[in-house]
């Protein structure tokens, strides 16, 4: 395998690209969804620079796709990293055209469980450095009146359940900021995708980071967290679709906002809408001051 540096390095561009090439940045390109867009991104002539937090990791894939993928080294949670990848990615292909926020991790345990430095490091990772990455890709894009931010948030970014409160944390966050950002952009030739995936075959059940258990959670955090190991490898979302939906979401002509992957996250984020829908016909005497008086 070659040896990639630690720290980002710029490979020569061997011939020149394709001017319908897309130039893409992705965060955490070396497994999962990021992989996977990476790979498809490669597969359509576009140009990536993958970020990854073990650039050795990708050498293959660099030593296959020669002036057309640059890895470089990148801890999400670092502002001057962050700062020197988005600079590197714009000095050697021009511009971003489209920046993926992958980069992330799993969680599980009740909220009372988790440490607080645990939820902050989620928060870190999954919001912060996503927002970071955000800001410093938009004076190149609004410059040229054109762009696409892709937030990889998940089902879990609009609805939540018993054993990831931390994780959907972090990703409703992103989302939310998200949403507000679309509505700023738009005006300006910016696109804004939340990428909100069910249950894939990536690391992600395999890599959770866990809490300590209490035993009063065991009835409803623990069956979540049993569910998630014995799932592990048994997803039933595969990648590559993803990234095949991806790339066809950038190529709408209207695109939506969102992007809802997996059966399963299709069916969920139905079910929340119904739900909050329910709430509001439930409670609208009360809220609009219909059955009560108030001051």
């Amino acid at each position: 395998m070659p040896s990639i540096p630690s720290i980002p390095s710029i490979a020569s561009i061997a011939s020149p690209p394709s001017p319908d090439a897309r130039r893409w940045l992705i965060t955490g390109a070396n497994s999962g969804f990021g992989a996977a867009f990476t790979r498809a991104a490669l597969a359509a002539g576009d140009l990536v620079v993958a970020a990854v937090r073990r650039p050795e990791t990708l050498g293959d894939l660099a030593a296959a796709h020669p002036g057309r993928l640059t890895v470089v080294a990148l801890d999400v949670t670092d502002a001057e990293q962050c700062e020197r990848i988005v600079r590197t990615a714009e000095s050697t292909y021009g511009h971003i055209d489209v920046l993926v926020n992958n980069a992330g991790f799993g969680t599980v345990g009740a909220l009372e469980e988790t440490a607080e430095e645990d939820l902050r490091h989620a928060m870190e990772v999954m919001f912060f450095g996503p927002v970071r990455l955000s800001r410093l890709v938009l004076p190149g894009m609004r410059r040229r009146r054109s762009g696409t931010v892709v937030q990889l948030t998940s089902m879990g970014g609009l609805l939540a359940f018993a054993g990831v409160s931390t994780y959907c944390a972090a990703k409703g966050a992103l989302e939310q900021a998200s949403e507000a950002l679309a509505a700023e952009v738009e005006p300006l030739g910016i696109r804004v995708l939340i990428v909100e995936p069910g249950a894939f075959r990536t690391e992600f059940n395999g890599a959770l980071q866990k809490a300590a258990p209490l035993p009063d959670y065991e009835a409803t955090v623990g069956t979540i967290r049993d569910s998630l190991a014995d799932g592990d490898g048994k997803q039933p979302g595969d990648p590559e679709k993803a990234a095949r939906a991806l790339l066809a979401a950038l190529d709408l002509p209207e695109p939506p906002l969102r992007l809802a992957l997996g059966d399963d996250a299709v069916a969920a984020i139905r079910d929340k809408l119904a739900r909050v829908a329910s709430d509001l016909d439930a409670t609208a005497p009360l809220g609009t001051g219909g059955a009560i008086n108030f001051p």
